[in-house]
């Protein structure tokens, strides 16, 4: 099999790398890119999963922290979400104890109607540690809870760390831009790219990485895209590094603004900010004054406009191509979804390599996993903006106004009529994250599961008063997480 990649960045190699390191034998990898296509990069943050990734490939995560200038990550912190002045976290890891059949949201539950449940964050190891700004790797026992954590990483840095890799295994990078795309005349499939000066680069299978131009997926094999402005209306962006300032905390903030919102992103050597935000909502240079205006430090270059269409593609495999990263689709990086959206289908992809022409019952297969994976990642997104309370915002407002996908407002009911919350199938979000989001913001549960009524009121302030205290222990005996990063840079250039 010949596989073309058509794009770097982020999605490119990542994609270059897994395949260099699973491919069978044989197998070519060529990736094309141009250095007069700047990347997009908003994806600095992400989820527990690129665990997964950096272990598949065998990278040092010493040296991964070194070579991206990266940081550890203990959850999301937001800020403005349920009103102005308040704030919360969404935490990795587990909250509290389950006890018997029942995970701990019904016991907290029932603690709150009798007056005695302290605020989520007390019974969560995450985020006590993100809050005193420590951080541990490991046990420091072996009965002792271990934190979940995830990295800020330079997407840049990284694709460049993972062109080494990939380079080194064999894939062959061609420089220049995609002048058109060639395909079978008999059969429709994509048979070859065309660079500038009349160089064709055939396959037999291609990825498309080329970014929101989808000049693959879409400019050659027009698939269809599935807009969902109509939950997201936010449809620009701007980033901007500053200058380190402020707590170097382990965790990303997120702050609700006036139409949008505001990422922070701490790194080794810089911060990184963004505002997302409605262009019909608010002007692009009020926008960019809000962003420069909240910094904790000086910026280091002028403020980066991106333009997006939240959605995804009708179908991310079709015929012999593939859509990964933004050609695939565009969902707001609130949850630090983007890296990770690329993570799994690359994974999805390599379960599925086809070894000849793509069979039609594995294409199929392919595109309803993604298409059940995206629609419920938008779901989790959406229920921040709707679960708002900042009343009097016409933004805001006509966010908490909207009418919701079919599938969020189920899981609202169920939530809201006695605490429940189910994880369907392989969905990215798990219940922990959903009972932090709908605590975080003020949507209420009427009632828990009566199994919880088992437990005396006695046993019940024990439970959870004894939870507290351990993780409360825990936390003070953790190093600070800016001592950890220095100590993982230092042994990674030992």
């Amino acid at each position: 099999m010949r596989f073309v990649i058509a794009g770097g960045g982020t999605a490119g190699w990542m994609t270059a790398a897994a395949l260099s390191r699973f491919a069978p034998p044989g197998t070519r990898i060529d990736l094309v890119e141009s250095e007069d296509i700047g990347t997009i990069g908003v994806g600095e943050a992400t989820i527990p999963q690129i665990h997964l990734f950096n272990a598949a490939l065998g990278l040092d995560e010493a040296e991964f922290l070194r070579e991206t200038k990266g940081t550890f990550k203990l959850g999301i912190e937001f800020a403005g979400w349920q009103a102005e002045g308040h704030t919360y976290m969404h935490a990795f890891g587990s909250i509290g104890r389950p006890v018997g059949l029942l995970p701990f949201q019904h016991y907290w539950l029932r603690a709150k109607q009798l007056g005695f449940a302290a605020p989520l964050q007390r019974y969560s190891l995450n985020e006590l540690a993100a809050r005193t700004m420590r951080m541990q790797l490991g046990r420091r026992t072996p009965q002792s809870p271990e934190l979940a954590y995830a990295y800020h990483f330079d997407a840049g840095l990284y694709a460049a760390y993972l062109r080494r890799y990939a380079e080194a295994r064999g894939v062959v990078r061609h420089e220049g831009l995609i002048q058109s795309v060639e395909r079978d005349g008999e059969g429709g499939d994509i048979a070859a790219l065309v660079l500038d000066g009349e160089r064709r680069i055939e396959g037999d299978f291609f990825i498309d990485c080329t970014g929101f131009r989808g000049l693959l997926i879409e400019g050659a094999l027009e698939t269809g895209f599935d807009d969902w402005t109509h939950y997201l209306p936010c449809d620009r962006a701007l980033a901007v590094p500053c200058a380190s300032g402020g707590d170097f905390t382990p965790y990303t903030r997120s702050t609700a603004r006036k139409c949008g919102w505001q990422w922070r992103i701490p790194l080794q050597h810089r911060i990184g900010n963004g505002h997302v935000y409605s262009s019909a909502m608010i002007s692009d240079d009020e926008a960019a004054a809000t962003l420069l205006a909240n910094l904790d430090g000086k910026p280091l270059a002028d403020p980066r406009q991106l333009r997006f269409t939240t959605g995804m593609r009708r179908k991310h495999w079709n015929r012999n191509c593939i859509a990964i990263g933004l050609a695939a689709g565009f969902m707001e990086p609130l949850e630090s979804t983007s890296i990770h959206l690329v993570q799994s289908a690359i994974s999805r992809f390599l379960s599925m390599l086809p070894a000849g022409k793509s069979d039609p019952a594995m294409v199929d297969h392919f595109n309803a996993q993604a298409a059940f994976e995206w629609t419920r990642t938008r779901d989790f997104i959406v229920l921040h903006y709707w679960a708002n309370q900042r009343v009097g915002e016409p933004f805001w407002d006509a966010m908490r106004a909207m009418e919701l996908p079919g599938t969020l407002t189920a899981k609202l009911a169920q939530w809201q009529a006695s605490g429940f919350i189910h994880r369907e199938h392989e969905e990215l979000f798990t219940e922990v994250g959903w009972f932090q989001v709908l605590a975080g913001q003020g949507v209420e549960a009427r009632g828990y599961n009566p199994i919880a009524d088992a437990l005396t009121e006695e046993a019940l302030r024990d439970l959870l008063g004894l939870t507290e205290a351990e993780l409360v222990e825990e936390v003070r005996q953790m190093p600070r997480h800016i001592e950890v990063v220095e100590q993982m840079v230092r042994g990674a250039t030992a």
